[in-house]
């Protein structure tokens, strides 16, 4: 009997952006269960809350969920990625590749990954060519600026963060 293929998708989604989607989109063409591991990571001084940033996720995710008939569940986690992972029963970590730089780092990520725990595998998926650019830094930039988000995310996170900048400028 093969065993269910869970993968882990891991970040901090502050916001969760169309780049994001994709990488769930084209993950749960290939798990069986597919947990969004939303990260603490206070240190990048979030927008968001950690329980927004779960909402919003899960939010999100719920369509892509239905349409591949895949089971897709948002967590939080504050520890070692690869603990996380192995106590999730996950034995792929998914991560989403843009450029060149990403590489480097996410390499060297994997490597470290495989060292911690050898079990478990890093997947690579490039990001369509329509979200190449997209990060959440970029969007909450262009947003707080007053520029136009619409194609970068869903309207349900424009109007969040639209939201977001008008209390922050109260």
């Amino acid at each position: 009997m093969m065993s269910e293929r869970i993968g882990l998708y891991p970040g901090t989604f502050d916001p969760i952006t169309n780049g994001h989607l994709d990488i769930v989109t084209r993950a749960a063409k290939v798990v069986d269960k597919l947990i969004v591991a939303v990260a603490i990571n206070a240190g990048k001084g979030p927008l968001y809350s950690l329980d927004e940033r779960v909402a919003l996720v899960e939010a999100e995710v719920a369509e892509v969920a239905k349409q591949h008939n895949v089971i897709i569940e948002v967590r939080a986690f504050d520890n070692l990625l690869v603990d996380f992972a192995r106590d999730c029963g996950a034995r792929i970590i998914i991560r989403g590749l843009r450029a060149v730089s990403d590489f480097e780092y996410e390499f060297q990520m994997a490597g470290m990954n495989a060292r911690l725990s050898p079990q478990i595998e890093t997947l690579f998926l490039m990001a369509s060519e329509r979200c190449q650019f997209i990060s959440s830094r970029f969007v909450k930039e262009i947003g707080r600026l007053g520029g136009d988000i619409s194609s970068f995310v869903s309207p349900r996170v424009r109007a969040s963060l639209d939201e977001k900048f008008i209390s922050e400028s109260n």
